[in-house]
């Protein structure tokens, strides 16, 4: 049994909560909020009744064996380090943290300590993602890559009224990039390694975050287009561009249909039945690697996140987006 405590007490942890319900060898023991009302109301939810105010507290507490981050992105790394080195282990949201170097300052912490760190990335854990994986040779030689993922934000009409939320927010290290277009590029990554070549647009805010970018990234002997957004919606799937046909992604933060269309033939279902919901996968495998005294994910794995990361501060670099992390 591994026994949790929650920082951060938004929908994503209750939706990670709901997940971890049908995961074996989960116990949820305790939640930290900055004001303990709204730790104790969040925690009556699930039958919890340990709570914390204070992180140092919480890091050298007994109780837990590990924790799930799911704070501001601007917090994560100092957080995660905290918990780290007291020999907790940190399944981190994504992105794991607001730049490279507080990456690496992550992995070397979790390395020093060791104890497992892991991104919590979705759709590389997912049922249809190795569904993905075991037929890309189905399409021969890859030429293109088209990743998108566009999203109308439900901040973005008090953002247009005047009230910037975190999501809009560059002190917590937000935006388009860091909330939308990492669910484009880990997978990306993830498949077919860092780029050569990287260029990069994107819209820029009045409040100095990005609302929306396309990335062109070159690889030897195929290039991916990128699209991500907050400002708008896509009904467009991503896809997969090779020389003997195409497969096409319904949605690449949570990967659901695979389908292969051959260059001539018939068109065929890849999909993989998924039997628990999205989050579920990314838990049972951070379980599961703990379980077996594993210091490191093979899917999300060190290596993936920070050249991840690699990318997106790059791609900040190119639009002119920096955060208060920066500033080392």
């Amino acid at each position: 049994m591994v026994r949790f405590g929650v920082l951060g007490t938004s929908t994503i942890t209750e939706t990670f909560l709901n997940a971890a319900k049908h995961v074996k060898d989960f116990k949820f023991e305790a939640v930290y909020s900055r004001t303990l009302k709204r730790a104790e109301e969040f925690g009556k939810k699930y039958d919890v009744d340990t709570f914390f105010t204070d992180l140092e507290e919480m890091a050298r507490s007994p109780q837990i064996d590990a924790v799930y981050i799911a704070t501001p992105n601007a917090y994560h790394a100092e957080q995660a380090i905290l918990f780290l080195r007291n020999k907790k282990h940190v399944l981190c949201e994504k992105p794991m943290a607001a730049n490279a170097i507080e990456v690496k300052k992550m992995i070397d912490c979790a390395k020093e300590n060791e104890v497992l760190l892991m991104e919590a990335m979705i759709p590389t854990l997912l049922p249809n993602f190795k569904a993905i994986k075991d037929n890309l040779y189905k399409v021969g030689t890859i030429q293109h890559l088209y990743i998108n993922y566009c999203k109308y934000s439900s901040r973005y009409d008090d953002y247009k009224a005047g009230i910037v939320h975190n999501a809009f927010n560059p002190i917590y290290a937000n935006g388009s990039l860091m909330d939308i277009g990492v669910y484009c590029l880990y997978p990306l990554i993830t498949l077919f390694g860092s780029p050569t070549k990287i260029a990069a647009t994107s819209k820029i805010l009045h409040s100095g975050i990005d609302g929306r970018g396309t990335v062109l990234l070159s690889y030897p002997n195929k290039d991916a287009i990128v699209t991500y957004s907050k400002l708008s919606t896509s009904h467009l799937p991503s896809e997969i561009q090779g020389e003997d046909g195409s497969l096409i992604i319904d949605k690449i933060a949570t990967i659901t249909r695979v389908k292969f269309y051959p260059k001539d033939g018939v068109v065929e279902d890849l999909s993989l039945t998924q039997d628990y919901p999205s989050m579920y996968y990314e838990l049972k495998e951070f379980i599961e690697l703990i379980g077996k005294g594993r210091k490191e994910s093979k899917v999300n794995s060190y290596k993936n996140s920070y050249n991840t990361m690699l990318v997106m501060d790059e791609i900040r670099r190119q639009i002119g987006l920096s955060f208060p992390n920066d500033i080392q």
